[in-house]
């Protein structure tokens, strides 16, 4: 199927360049802790090896940033650095990987009386200093506060719509283009739209598609390829990643399942209807990555799963979060979230918090949540 790409402009990542007709590039994402050096280069190698394009790592101290340049002495492949909360560390870790990404959204977390745009100058000198790519990554989760107050809460779209168009036009008045933009949601619907949205007013700047928390296989590579059949099969997008909840063993199973997409949806093996989990459960999962802070975590939402079967047909969202970045934003949109600790996990119905049980006793305190909601409705 012969589709017209959007005339993105050229972004080098290391080897790699995406934009401008180039091959659309799969990525993936550690799901070690960064500090296990040879853990994390084992799995680096793993996912390059399976055509991992482009590998993220995590990075949120110093002594990840001291393992992430170990960790680049080990391997060739092309790292990107996520900075998590903390974009001070930018200049520390741009020495050793090709791409950094940021998250408006996680400006706001420290140094609150420094201006964002201020923050985000320091990662751009960083990133020309030491010849690094940026990704501007916008999450539903975790939006700009400014751009989600000036809007109707049912509005999610808006928001990171404008707060990525904000530092487009920022990056760009300090002479750097060298950037690519996500904006990623749980609901590919959604992911359709604002994606749409942003390449109807910004044509020349690379996306990365994905769909957030997409949750276990074979469910969160079907919301993918959703929201990935409808983009690409426009011309939108320029590198992806296929986000599953994985043991860590199983990571590179996000290239197979991404490569597998591309070449369906070359081959003209799409799907024609976007309509995915409106009329029945829909269990959220964010992917198995280095921010878990209990490998728990995994096994838990497998057997959220498993538990919640009997509530198939109930119009019903429950979010499974690993960790205390995604986990208390993330879960405020779902009818039930759990947002998991080292010891404990967290229990929310929408917004209100209901408490932190033991990996032991969140599922039977799960199913009582649930049913109540059921019987409610």
């Amino acid at each position: 199927m012969e589709i017209q790409r959007n005339p993105t402009r050229a972004v080098r990542i290391g080897s790699l360049t995406i934009g401008q007709g180039h091959p659309i590039a799969v990525q993936s994402m550690t799901a070690t802790h960064t500090q296990d050096v040879a853990a994390t280069v084992a799995q680096v190698q793993a996912i390059a090896e399976a055509g991992g394009d482009v590998i993220r790592i995590a990075v949120d101290s110093q002594k990840d940033a001291a393992a992430l340049a170990e960790v680049r002495q080990q391997t060739t492949a092309n790292l990107s650095v996520d900075l998590q909360e903390n974009y001070r560390l930018a200049e520390v870790v741009a020495p050793h990987v090709d791409k950094v990404r940021y998250n408006p959204g996680h400006l706001y977390h420290h140094e609150r009386d420094k201006p964002w745009q201020d923050k985000v100058k320091s990662i751009v000198a960083a990133a020309s200093a030491h010849d690094c790519a940026i990704r501007i990554g916008v999450n539903c989760g975790s939006v700009d506060p400014d751009k989600r107050a000036k809007y109707d809460p049912e509005d999610s779209i808006t928001p990171m719509l404008e707060s990525a168009l904000e530092h487009c036009k920022l990056l760009d008045s300090l002479g750097f283009t060298r950037y690519c933009v996500s904006l990623k949601d749980s609901d590919p619907a959604k992911v359709i739209e604002v994606n749409r949205r942003f390449a109807a007013e910004r044509n020349d700047v690379p996306l990365h598609l994905g769909v957030t928390e997409a949750g276990m296989p074979p469910d969160g590579i079907i919301k993918t390829r959703i929201a990935f059949e409808q983009l690409i099969g426009q011309g939108i997008g320029d590198t992806i990643r296929v986000s599953l909840t994985l043991p860590n063993a199983r990571k590179p199973e996000e290239i197979e399942a991404g490569r597998t997409i591309l070449a369906d949806i070359a081959a003209g093996r799409v799907r024609t209807v976007v309509d995915f989990g409106r009329d029945e459960l829909n269990i959220i999962s964010c992917p198995s990555c280095s921010r878990v802070e209990n490998e728990a975590f995994i096994e838990l939402a497998a057997d959220v799963k498993a538990m919640t079967a009997y509530a198939q047909q109930h119009a019903i969202t429950i979010a499974v979060m690993g960790c205390r970045v995604n986990g208390p934003g993330e879960t405020d949109d779902a009818d039930l979230g759990l947002w998991c600790g080292p010891s404990h996990v967290n229990l929310k119905r929408r917004s209100e918090t209901l408490g932190a049980f033991s990996y032991d006793e969140i599922l039977p305190r799960l199913k009582d949540e649930l049913d109540q909601l059921i019987a409610e409705r």
